[in-house]
């Protein structure tokens, strides 16, 4: 039986996540009520000295995204790790937006962020994203913010979950759903211009993989 478990945050909510706090009306109504669904568009980034489609497929709907720890940066002479992400046009600075995407990720994985918020545009001294979930192969595949805060879930290998992350400016407030129930939320890191990215930025070992479909993204 493949058994896999959702934890909403606890009090405690591991180092730099806040409790769980249910935003009005989160916990009830569909995450995406009162939400439009706004076109988004997309550059797909690699290891520098690859083509895209040595890194990326795209086919029957499905983004296939791949990358091994032994790969080249994004960009010659970058100390990042290597990356196969989408990363999205949109940038935004105010308003409320949402990422919504079912993801696929094969066992074995283990290390890589799989969707995370960028901070293009911020203060100096400030960190890198808001946000980023790892994906690690502990206990049937598990979802994590960051590498060392919450678990989110477990047991999330190969199957296809949908995961819906919000952000809601003003407050600094970003909202976490997988599979459309609610798990928490987070703060994010303070003013900037920022964007979605998703795919596989790998901080492991080995190759890492996931796969996503039915992407979407949400605006108010």
């Amino acid at each position: 039986m493949h058994r896999r478990t959702l934890f909403g945050l606890a009090a405690s909510a591991g180092a730099g996540a806040t409790a769980a706090t249910l935003l009005p009306g989160a916990a009830h109504a569909a995450p995406t009520d009162g939400w439009t669904r706004t076109d988004f568009t997309y550059t797909v980034q690699k290891p520098w000295n690859l083509n895209v489609n040595d890194r990326y497929s795209h086919s029957g709907g499905v983004h296939t995204m791949w990358v091994y720890d032994t790969d080249q940066p994004h960009t010659q002479g970058s100390p990042t790790d290597p990356r196969t992400e989408l990363r999205w046009h949109q940038e935004f600075s105010t308003g409320q937006h949402m990422w919504d995407g079912d993801v696929f990720v094969p066992s074995g994985t283990d290390g890589p962020s799989i969707v995370q918020i960028l901070r293009e545009d911020r203060p100096a001294g400030t960190p890198a994203t808001d946000i980023m979930f790892w994906f690690q192969a502990a206990n049937g595949g598990s979802i994590r913010y960051y590498d060392f805060g919450q678990v989110l879930a477990t047991g999330m290998a190969n199957r296809w979950f949908n995961f819906k992350l919000a952000h809601w400016t003003q407050s600094g407030t970003l909202g976490v759903w997988i599979d459309d129930r609610w798990i928490g939320s987070f703060q994010d890191r303070g003013p900037a211009r920022r964007y979605f990215k998703n795919g596989v930025y790998h901080h492991g070992s080995g190759r890492a993989e996931a796969r996503f479909r039915n992407l979407k993204y949400w605006t108010k």
